[in-house]
C-alpha cells in the first residue's frame, strides 16, 4: 500500500512540473504605443491532460492576402515554439467554406479553434458549433460583431487607423479638399470601423473636406488601381487625396496615380505598413500609412488558445495597438521588417 501512495505522489508531481513547463508565454517585440485597457475575463475551460499535445485549428479568411501571411506565418512560429499542433485552413473569402471548416474542427476534437473570420456580421454559426461542443473560440484581427459571440478576440481597435489616417490627411490638406475613400471588403469590422474613424475626424474636424466618392476595392491591389483609374477619369485634379483602408488599395492607387501623371498632386494613404507600402512611403508616392502588427496578432492569437486550454486567465480583448506611420518613421518600421 505504502509504494502505490508513493507512486501516486510522483505522478502528481510530475503532472505539475509538465504543466508548468507548458503555461510559460513569451511576447513579441514591435514598435508599438501604449494599448487600450482590456476587458478581463477568466476563461473556464478545462486543460489538456498533461503529456498530450494541444491541438488548435486555425480558420483563416484566405491565404492569398499578402498582410495576413505575415499573420499566418507569426501564429505558425508561435504554434511550434509552444509545441501546439495547428491546423491552418483557407477559407477562400466564402462564409459557408468557413463555417465547414470550423465544424470539421469540431469534429476533430480540436482544443481550441481560432477564426480570421469571413464576415463579422454573420459568425452566430461558428459561435454555435464551437460552444456547443465547449470548444473555445478565439477570434484574431476582425471583432466580431457581439463581444459574446468568442471567448478572447485578439486584434486592433479597427476605428483607431481610419482616425489617424485621416487626421494626417486632413492636416496636410490644411482642413480643406476632396477626398475618395477606398474601403476594404464589405461585412469586414475593419472595413467598417476603419472608414468610421475617417468620417469620424471629417464631422469633427474636417467638416470642409469632402468625399467625392467612395467604393470597395476589396483589400485588393489590382482592383484599388481599376478603382482610382476609373476615379481620375471621372473628377481628374480635382481629387486631393485618396483615403484607403489597407496598403495594397493604396498601392494600387498609386500606380493609378502615377499612370495619370499626377504624382506629387495626389495625397495617399493606407493602413499596415507592408514593406510594399514602405518602399512607395520612402520614394513618396505613399504618404502615410498605419502600422498593424501581424506577428502581434498571429501569434497572439495563438498563445491565448494554448493559455486558455491550460486552463489560465486570459483577457477577454488582447488589444495590439496601430501606430501612425509618417515619412519620417521610415526607418524604425524598415528595420522591424528587416529591409
Amino acid at each position: 500500500m505504502s509504494k502505490k501512495i508513493v507512486a501516486l505522489v510522483l505522478m502528481v508531481a510530475m503532472m505539475a512540473a509538465l504543466l508548468a513547463g507548458c503555461a510559460s508565454t513569451s511576447t513579441t517585440a514591435a514598435p508599438t504605443t501604449a494599448a487600450p485597457a482590456a476587458t478581463t475575463a477568466v476563461a473556464e475551460t478545462t486543460a489538456a491532460p498533461a503529456g498530450e499535445t494541444v491541438k488548435i485549428g486555425f480558420a483563416m479568411s484566405a491565404f492569398d492576402d499578402k498582410w495576413l501571411t505575415y499573420l499566418r506565418e507569426a501564429a505558425e512560429k508561435k504554434a511550434t515554439e509552444l509545441g501546439v499542433e495547428l491546423t491552418m485552413v483557407d477559407g477562400k473569402d466564402d462564409p459557408s467554406v468557413q463555417l465547414g471548416q470550423v465544424e470539421n474542427f469540431v469534429a476533430q476534437g480540436m482544443d481550441a479553434v481560432i477564426v480570421v473570420p469571413v464576415n463579422t456580421d454573420a459568425t452566430e454559426a461558428l459561435t454555435k458549433a464551437c460552444f456547443d461542443a465547449n470548444i473555445p473560440l478565439i477570434a484574431v484581427n476582425r471583432n466580431f460583431k457581439s463581444q459574446d459571440d468568442y471567448t478572447a478576440y485578439v486584434g486592433s481597435d479597427s476605428i483607431d487607423a481610419g482616425i489617424f489616417q485621416m487626421e494626417y490627411i486632413g492636416e496636410k490638406l490644411g482642413g480643406k479638399g476632396n477626398i475618395i475613400i477606398m474601403r476594404g471588403a464589405d461585412g469586414h469590422e475593419a472595413a467598417t470601423m476603419r472608414t468610421e474613424g475617417n468620417k469620424k475626424v471629417i464631422t469633427e474636424k474636417y467638416p470642409d473636406i469632402k468625399i467625392l466618392a467612395e467604393d470597395t476595392g476589396k483589400w485588393d491591389r489590382a482592383l484599388g488601381m481599376s478603382l482610382a483609374e476609373n476615379w481620375i477619369q471621372q473628377y481628374g485634379e480635382e481629387i486631393d487625396a485618396f483615403v484607403c483602408n489597407n496598403d495594397e488599395m493604396a498601392i494600387g492607387a498609386v500606380k493609378a496615380i502615377e499612370n495619370a501623371g499626377l504624382t506629387g498632386k495626389i495625397l495617399t494613404a493606407g493602413v499596415d505598413c507592408t514593406p510594399d507600402a514602405l518602399v512607395e512611403l520612402k520614394k513618396g508616392t505613399l504618404n502615410f500609412t498605419v502600422f498593424q502588427d501581424p506577428a502581434g496578432q498571429g501569434a497572439g492569437g495563438v498563445q491565448a488558445a494554448y493559455d486558455i486550454v491550460m486552463s489560465k486567465s486570459v483577457d477577454k480583448i488582447v488589444w495590439i495597438p496601430y501606430v501612425p506611420v509618417p515619412p519620417e518613421e521610415y526607418d524604425t518600421y524598415a528595420a522591424f521588417w528587416g529591409m
